[in-house]
């Protein structure tokens, strides 16, 4: 398996019937089974709570005040979107594992934890999408989705696609801002000659005024001094009399007690302590009284200065009232700053009027022409992936014992040759993806979702997956009744080719088939105690005798069967010799 990301270890507390359990989870094909009801499925509930899924009070064990759901994934090498996400959040990954943590109160409130860190369950989201892969009857309605089918195609063909799709749309933007500023041109026509005066006049007035950064706070601080000189000065003065009096002033009186304490000096530690607290405060309060004493000199009534602050208060204050409001002055001017900034262009582009809008619609073509390009690379791009994906998930779709499908996707695109309306034009580009079947070679191509039985549907998913798994780096696949509508030889197929995803990335699968659960790397085995509850000692990883046994319950449906065990025994012996 290649060096991505993997779940280590699941634990659950409190959860549906699940008491309390860990599962320690292996870097190849992990396989759940046991009786229905066991509880398996309530451990991807766990794991869907760890990844940001819904939160639901019902989920919590009868007579527990809680439930708490935890995953640690182990992250081999530097992913840039993970560390990403973790640097922005504040979650520690710095021991190349991230614990993510899901508890959920009785009250229905919950808390999300990542890397020790408390996140928003939106943050659980983000890790998941580069984590883990989910399947299961959701994943396969999603599929019939067209976004969904643009989005996995646009996956399979990578880096090149991405890198078109992004010059695409850093060109429709282009496009869209010239379509809009023409628009905003051709409205603001009527009202061109009143807008210039008016912002004619405002840089005018701004030029005259030129304010600075923070200047209101600064002169009204200034204003503030000024005007209580005589306040400042008897506060000042006094607190300096206070301190720095020859006969009652507090310097005087800590001198004295410096002095008295300098007497006893290294007779006594406590004593010596409490000598260096009070000439500390000497030294604190003398330079506080050097302080005054320079504040009192420099405190001087300036009139003339004073005057002069009111005048440039009345100034701003004046300009802001006339140009925007006065709520936050500094902030206003601020806003008036950047209005300033951009009042030339925008002058320039009401005065050139008609003809600055020919200019504009002149650049407009130019930005079609070149979006067009981007959108026909794009095509391109995604008809040629087409033709490789098709033919890939058809081979794997044979194996898995549907010899007669064929998988193919269309893809429509707007007619470039002809007229181009604007709403061809997409975020994602011109195209529609379309994913089909055709059950047999002759027969009608039916769109995927229209012409799959379910356990069809699982069998495309797989397939899907297996070939994505090559490219995609998502460490992590789960797969929840992907045996849906599956028995016999096809069964075995679908463990097989779990088996090969699992050469690539991590499988975690949920399964009733023993054709399936024969394939494992790590076999784990679910029962319910008597009580109905399942705690640590019922979550049980099985060695090579214990799998036959559960391989024989799961093909007999009951246990001792010898017949079943040799039956178990030669699907164990078929995984080995078998290729994958």
């Amino acid at each position: 398996m290649s060096e991505r990301s993997y779940l280590e270890e699941i634990s659950i507390r409190s959860l549906g019937i699940i008491d309390q359990s860990t599962l320690e989870l292996g870097k190849g094909l992990n396989v759940l089974t046991g009786e229905t009801g066991a509880g398996k499925t309530m451990i991807l509930t766990a794991l869907s709570l760890v990844l940001g899924g819904k939160s639901d009070s019902s989920l919590i064990r009868t007579g527990s005040d809680r439930l708490v759901a935890s995953a640690q994934f182990i992250l081999p090498k530097v992913n840039i979107e993970i560390s990403s996400i973790a640097d922005e959040s504040g979650a520690d990954i710095s021991e190349g594992s991230l614990v993510l943590t899901r508890t959920v109160n009785s009250d229905g409130k919950s808390k999300a934890v990542a890397g020790g860190t408390t996140v928003p369950a939106a943050t659980l989201v983000s890790f998941a999408d580069h984590l883990v892969e989910i399947h299961g009857q959701a994943a396969n309605h999603q599929i019939v989705k067209g976004a969904r089918q643009r989005e996995l195609l646009d996956r399979f063909a990578g880096i090149e696609l991405s890198k078109a799709l992004t010059r695409y749309q850093e060109g429709l933007v282009t496009f869209n801002d010239l379509k809009a500023r023409i628009k905003s041109m051709r409205e603001s026509s009527t009202k061109r000659d009143r807008e210039i005066a008016d912002l004619e006049e405002f840089l005018k007035g701004w030029s005259k005024l030129k304010p600075t950064r923070g200047e209101y706070s600064e002169v009204a601080n200034q204003i503030a001094r000024l005007s209580s000189v005589e306040d400042l000065r008897s506060a000042s003065d006094g607190a300096n009399q206070a301190l720095s009096d020859e006969i009652s002033g507090s310097l005087t009186s800590l001198g004295a007690a410096r002095r008295f304490l300098d007497i006893a000096k290294g007779k006594d530690s406590k004593l010596d302590e409490i000598a260096s607290i009070v000439a500390e405060g000497f030294f604190v309060l003398d330079e506080a009284a050097r302080d005054l004493s320079s504040y009192v000199s420099a405190l001087e009534a300036d009139p003339a200065k004073l005057d002069a602050l009111q005048v440039r208060k009345s100034e701003i204050i004046a300009f802001i009232r006339k140009w925007a409001s006065t709520a936050d002055p500094d902030a206003e001017l601020l806003a008036l700053s950047e209005k300033a900034k951009n009042a030339r262009a925008t002058i320039a582009d009401l005065i050139g009027g008609e003809d600055r809008i020919a200019e504009l619609e002149t650049q407009l073509q130019g930005a079609k022409r070149e979006l067009l390009v981007h959108a026909k690379f794009l095509t391109k791009l995604r008809n040629d992936a087409a033709v490789i994906l098709s033919a890939e998930v058809t081979n794997e779709i044979h194996a898995l014992s549907m010899p007669h499908t064929q998988f193919s996707i269309a893809i429509n695109n707007a007619n470039y040759d002809g007229p181009l309306k604007e709403s061809d034009f997409t975020i994602l580009g011109c195209d529609e993806v379309i994913m089909q079947i055709q059950d047999h070679l002759d027969g009608p191509l039916i769109a995927l979702g229209k012409g799959a039985s379910g356990g069809e549907m699982s069998r495309i998913m797989l397939a899907l997956e297996v070939v994505l798994a090559k490219t995609h780096p998502v460490g992590t696949y789960i797969f929840d009744e992907v045996d849906a509508g599956v028995g016999g030889k096809a069964a075995i197929e679908v463990g097989r080719r779990l088996a090969v995803l699992a050469q690539h990335s991590q499988v975690i699968v949920v399964t009733h088939l023993p054709q399936v659960a024969a394939w494992a790397d790590t076999h784990f085995v679910v029962k319910k105690s008597i009580d109905g509850s399942i705690s640590q000692s019922d979550v049980e990883k099985l060695d090579t005798q214990n799998r036959i046994e559960e391989i024989a319950r799961m093909l007999a449906g009951l246990e001792g069967s010898s017949s079943a065990r040799e039956h178990a025994a030669e699907l164990l012996a078929l995984r080995g010799s078998i290729s994958r």
